[in-house]
């Protein structure tokens, strides 16, 4: 990194978090704190909704995923519009007409305090570990790939993130969002419409895209009813749905963004913009690393983009072999830029595009093997490189001033998503539990300043979290995994609250311990894909809680008589 990317990146975050803490100080009430006062416009609550999703995991991940396994990954989202509409007719307009600051407080009314509490830890460990997990993404790749300390980068990002949280609340959240995603589409555009330029000259984009398909990267749809194939379009409209009916509807990260807005229509209509953008948004991040890959189909590439692996083999035994497997990765190359030609200028068509399948099924087996020869040489290094792909090529490929910019788009992703969650887990501390538990009334000034206390505690327990985690299969995956584990189970109580009018609260709360138990046991245990956790925890919380129910009936009628 040059001088002039330091200057751009330093002085992006700084003016993020001045401007937030700026603009938001003095909340003199909890009113203002945890809902922002309700001012947010609809525009506002959008942008606010889709930043608080999209972390820097979406931004480092995505693209790698694209890269590695192609389109198909947008299947995971095809459930989110269903749960828009469905949150905006059932959901807001409850929430509005009870005047609560959380999601949680709903279930007291219609079950009792100890529903209420228990719904509101599941949501305080999962999203808990959520937000460590979305400072340490971003930490733990530009440590590996600029030799930066990972401890100190993880506290670095959290403490950017505590400083204008702590200071304004949901309206420095909601403000400094709409900072970030401006910097973030920036940036994502810029690196798509450079990768094209990068390309040799004749390779328009239609030929890119040509080059893509013939190499398995554009296939979208996957209509198959293979219950291991974990993104096809029956899990993304029914598994997907089912997480974003949970996450859009029952998480405060995201029940806290549209109850800011000034009415029910703003709100909606947030929501609605939410709908309508997200889907796109996501596809064209896959796309940026589909073409990613048609760059690297005409440039060198290293066998694992995690420079530590690289690392590791140089000081093993396996150096030769290595550089063994690297000569046949340059020679896979050269012959499929061949056969690309070929293909694009209709010599052969449809042999030239099996020739190319076959080349990059030869492309997957070499890789394969560094990865397990770089297991061998030291079996702490991830071999698993999705996540570092995208930040490899923008360190290696990128005129000097966009690398800072980048690199702020990747830091901003994760503060933007960070703030929501502390904002959200101090909300829910204060109001759900410490609020609610305590005998003698307080000020506002009390609980204000109690939620300022609960967002540091809250951030200084996500810095913690970021420096004890360890890299999983994907990062991106590893966020929904832990969300698919929860959200199911808090859904089917929301379901039942909403729906089931003859359920009690002791059926609730059983069958919600006893749910979120087997849930943990069948992913522990692979029982399924991770996305049907949802529709399977959401089941089963509601089924055995009915079951319960009508068993204390029959029970107490028996015993009248």
């Amino acid at each position: 990194m040059q001088t002039i990317d330091w200057i751009v990146l330093a002085g992006t975050l700084l003016f993020i978090v001045l401007y937030g803490a700026w603009k938001t100080r003095g909340s003199k009430n909890v009113q203002e704190y945890i809902r922002g006062g309700n001012e947010a416009k609809w525009w506002t609550i959008g942008l606010s909704v889709m930043a608080t999703q999209a972390s820097a995991i979406t931004f480092l991940s995505t693209p790698g995923q694209a890269f590695h396994s192609g389109m198909g990954f947008v299947q995971f989202y095809f459930g989110l519009p269903i749960a828009m509409v469905i949150i905006c007719i059932i959901f807001i307009p409850l929430y509005h007409k009870l005047n609560v600051y959380t999601a949680y407080e709903y279930l007291e009314s219609r079950f009792d305090l100890k529903t209420r509490s228990l719904t509101a830890i599941l949501f305080l460990v999962q999203r808990g570990l959520a937000a460590g997990i979305t400072i340490f993404a971003p930490a733990i790749i530009l440590s590996a790939v600029l030799g930066w300390d990972l401890t100190t980068l993880n506290i670095i990002i959290g403490i950017l993130v505590i400083i204008y949280t702590v200071s304004g609340g949901t309206k420095a959240v909601n403000i400094t969002q709409k900072q970030q995603m401006a910097v973030i589409f920036t940036g994502m555009f810029i690196a798509f419409f450079l990768i094209i330029s990068y390309l040799p000259e004749g390779i328009t984009f239609s030929k890119a895209l040509d080059i893509a398909g013939a190499s398995g990267k554009m296939e979208v749809l996957d209509f198959s009813f293979d219950f291991d194939n974990r993104y096809t379009f029956w899990s993304g409209i029914i598994g997907g749905s089912f997480l974003a009916l949970s996450y859009f509807g029952t998480d405060q990260s995201q029940v806290q963004r549209y109850l800011s807005g000034k009415s029910i229509k703003e709100s909606q209509l947030g929501l609605l913009f939410n709908a309508l953008l997200k889907v796109p948004m996501q596809f064209f991040i896959l796309l940026v690393g589909v073409m990613v890959f048609v760059f690297y189909q005409f440039n060198p590439s290293p066998l694992n983009f995690n420079p530590k692996a690289k690392e590791a083999i140089i000081n093993s035994e396996y150096a030769q072999e290595y550089d063994m497997l690297e000569n046949k990765l340059t020679e896979i190359n050269g012959l499929k830029q061949t056969y690309i030609d070929n293909y694009l200028n209709d010599a052969e068509t449809d042999k030239n595009k099996a020739l190319i399948k076959d080349l990059n099924t030869a492309d997957k087996q070499v890789r394969d093997a560094a990865k397990a020869m770089i297991q061998k040489a030291d079996d702490t290094v991830e071999t698993n490189d999705k996540d570092y792909v995208f930040i490899h090529f923008i360190l290696n490929n990128l005129p000097r001033g966009l690398i800072g910019l980048l690199l702020a788009v990747i830091l901003s992703a994760a503060m933007s998503s960070t703030a929501s969650e502390l904002n959200a887990l101090a909300s829910t501390t204060v109001i759900d539990l410490y609020k609610r538990n305590i005998k003698e009334e307080k000020s506002e000034k009390h609980y204000v300043a109690a939620s300022k206390f609960f967002t540091l505690i809250w951030g200084i327990l996500a810095i913690l979290v970021a420096c004890f985690a360890n890299l999983f299969d994907n990062l991106i995956q590893l966020v929904n995994i832990i969300g698919s584990i929860f959200y199911g189970n808090v859904l089917g109580i929301f379901l039942l609250a909403f729906f089931i009018k003859f359920v009690r609260s002791n059926a609730t709360f059983i069958a919600a311990i006893i749910t979120q138990v087997i849930v943990v046991i069948g992913w522990y245990y692979d029982w399924m894909p991770y996305l049907w956790l949802n529709l399977f925890g959401c089941i089963l919380v509601m089924t055995i809680a009915m079951i319960i129910t009508i068993t204390m009936i029959i029970h107490s009628r028996f015993k009248s008589e």
